[in-house]
């Protein structure tokens, strides 16, 4: 059966201005971190990104080493394009990175320019693409001149594989330094991809501030904290949950009583909004107007759906900010 995406996916979802570009970016973006490889069925893979981009998610954020096996998510993802979504590429942002170990020896890791220039052509081989909307360096490299690695991805701009340029996982003095170069350049830094939710607000201590300076938008992954901001584990570490299996992004050794504690509160509060606690959690991390996109993983269409859903209320009343820092605290 040809895929015929829904008609009116673009009505009641929200479009938000990247920085000062002239890209505007769905407030929720799905990500293809996990679920989206070889030890996942396509077919749920495939259902995903269909609902997604059926509920106006024009955003597909991928890396090199997205997987498990490492490369296998821009595979499929690059299947489900050929076969389902090629008449709408042009309403599509597909973004890739490179930043991780992806392959042996010493140029499959960091930020040289041999190792941006090879991964990027990789990563459009296996999408089946010409180019991506946007190529982010995923994590500073402490040994690599920064100036190199701004250049390698100025020239992928260049030569027209990539239309936008962002950074992820920079520290603000690094995001900072590269800013200025890839400004200097003539390539000025699209956006930046931080870590941030409730339970992880280092981008408040000066990197929104430096991104508004800049005129750089942001999209945060992890919005949910890994899952602990969602109604899984109100009662504890269910058996079947990422923490119980001993997953490396949520073990059970973060998840203490106290934490637990916050997230009951948190619950009640979402509750009160109209909302679940995924979806308060969410709201909260495009609060303001100072994130552009919040990025979320999912492993069904249910989670996906919530989640546009929390978009039908994003204001918080100052006592409901008050509320959850108390909270927090």
């Amino acid at each position: 059966m040809v895929y015929q995406a829904n008609p009116t996916r673009y009505q009641d979802m929200e479009y938000r201005r990247c920085g000062h570009s002239g890209l505007k970016l769905s407030a929720i973006s799905l990500g293809l971190w996990h679920n989206f490889g070889n030890a996942t069925r396509f077919e749920n893979s495939r259902n995903m990104i269909h609902c997604a981009f059926d509920h106006g998610i024009t955003h597909f954020d991928l890396a090199n080493n997205y997987g498990p096996p490492p490369g296998s998510a821009e595979e499929n993802f690059g299947r489900i394009l050929q076969q389902d979504l090629q008449p709408y590429r042009d309403e599509l942002i597909i973004s890739s990175k490179a930043g991780y170990t992806m392959w042996p020896g010493p140029y499959g890791d960091w930020g040289s320019k041999k190792y941006l220039i090879a991964s990027l052509n990789q990563s459009l081989r296996r999408m089946g693409l010409d180019y991506v909307d946007i190529f982010y360096h995923h994590r500073p490299d402490p040994q690599t001149p920064l100036e190199e690695t701004m250049k390698a991805l100025d020239l992928l701009v260049r030569q027209g594989k990539a239309l936008y340029i962002g950074l992820s996982n920079y520290p603000v003095e690094q995001a900072q330094q590269a800013l200025t170069i890839l400004q200097s350049l003539g390539t000025p830094c699209l956006i930046h991809q931080p870590k941030y939710s409730m339970f992880e607000r280092w981008i408040e201590g000066g990197l929104q501030d430096v991104l508004t300076e800049f005129g750089v938008g942001s999209i945060a992954f992890s919005p949910l904290a890994g899952g602990l901001l969602t109604d899984r584990y109100l009662n504890g570490i269910p058996q079947d949950s990422r923490a119980a299996s001993g997953s490396k992004f949520l073990n059970p050794e973060q998840i203490t009583e106290e934490k637990l504690v916050k997230v009951r509160q948190l619950n009640v509060l979402a509750a009160a909004r109209g909302q679940k606690l995924s979806q308060m959690a969410v709201a909260w991390v495009l609060r303001e107007g100072k994130v552009t996109s919040a990025l979320i993983g999912a492993s069904k269409t249910a989670q996906i759906e919530d989640a546009v859903a929390a978009l039908t209320n994003t204001n918080f009343s100052a006592e409901e900010i008050a509320r959850i820092e108390s909270i927090l605290m």
